[in-house]
């Protein structure tokens, strides 16, 4: 469905958009792919890997509505990945991030509203559900602004916009398994544990674009559509990356969870199950309102039962030391090329 399609993607230089764009220009021919980011030096970095052809690198904020609406011109896909996703950063710099996380998820949609973008898709997070720290609140509140963008306009004119979540990418930049080997490398004799319960959803990056590229095709608009992948205890993945270090508690940090939660049991009457993926369809009413039981790809979905919730300690499936480093090994990241091999 990208063949000839103009693509644009916000923060397009962070992990995320650096897969998205290596895969779509792998499996399709877009007519046109901008990445658009505010980082010249990333931007650079990633010319001399990927090069340009259909892609163009663009300057630009979120936060700067006038240079969205203008990069938006003629675009038929926008993926908004850009956001400050630091949960410190946001909690000692609150307002940044609502300028970024709020503001820039509603010019995104101004943007491409007023350019006629046929599909939005914007990234959230698990710590959108029930948020305790300020970066989940900010997601949370531009999640609500997808879903209740879906509107039109006066003339008939609609723009699709959906929500794509899940957890921590744990072979991106600034994930613990990166961090974990760093600690190895460097000589470290334990690795740092918040908790020995502590555990979290397991999603690699590729995964991650591969879920969005499905999502795209998929959606209606105005559902928030969530993969169906398996947990990882924490005390697990130190045992995966470096299972000969000990391993230290130090207890959990500001803001954080024991466990991740991406459908929450207060919305299990809007939660469908489908063969890999739930949809939370939105508690509003929508536009030409679709029936979100069959999707856009022809899938069908069922309910999931009353008082259900998705959260990474009663998952079905959890992966073991062993799984978590084949999978890990098996990312395209090249931040763990070092990753251990089980034999």
């Amino acid at each position: 469905m990208f063949n000839d399609k103009a693509l644009l993607i916000t923060g397009g230089t962070g992990s995320f958009g650096q897969a998205f764009v290596k895969t779509v220009l792998e499996r399709f021919m877009p007519r046109r792919l901008i990445v658009f980011s505010r980082d010249e030096q990333k931007q650079y970095e990633m010319e001399q890997t990927i090069g340009q052809g259909v892609v163009r690198y663009v300057l630009g904020d979120v936060r700067d509505r006038e240079r969205l609406r203008r990069v938006s011109e003629g675009m038929d896909v926008i993926v908004h990945a850009a956001a400050l996703k630091q949960v410190p950063t946001a909690e000692n710099n609150p307002i940044e991030a609502v300028k970024t996380n709020i503001l820039g998820a509603e010019n995104v949609i101004f943007a491409a509203a007023d350019n006629q973008v046929s599909r939005v898709i914007a990234l959230s997070t698990d710590k959108a559900v029930n948020p305790i720290n300020l970066y989940g609140a900010t997601k949370l509140v531009s999640d609500k602004l997808f879903v209740a963008a879906n509107g039109g306009d006066d003339k008939g004119r609609h723009t699709k916009f959906s929500v794509v979540r899940y957890g921590n990418v744990f072979t991106s930049r600034g994930s613990v398994v990166p961090y974990f080997i760093r600690l190895a490398s460097e000589g470290a004799t334990e690795l740092p544990i918040t908790d020995t319960r502590m555990t979290r959803f397991w999603i690699t990056l590729q995964e991650g674009v591969d879920f969005v590229l499905g999502c795209l095709e998929r959606m209606y608009g105005g559902e928030i559509l969530v993969p169906r992948i398996p947990s990882v205890r924490m005390i697990d993945v130190a045992k995966a990356v470096a299972p000969k270090l000990g391993i230290k508690v130090v207890g959990i940090r500001p803001g954080e969870k024991l466990h991740e939660t991406l459908c929450p049991r207060d919305e299990s009457h809007l939660t469908l199950r489908f063969a890999n993926h739930y949809v939370i369809c939105p508690s509003i009413a929508m536009p030409n309102a679709r029936d979100y039981r069959t999707d856009a790809s022809g899938a069908q979905g069922q309910p999931i039962e009353d008082g259900f919730a998705y959260d990474s300690e009663t998952n079905e499936r959890f992966l073991t030391p062993e799984e978590i480093a084949r999978s890990a090994a098996a990312s395209p990241s090249r931040i763990i090329h070092s990753m251990p091999t089980f034999g």
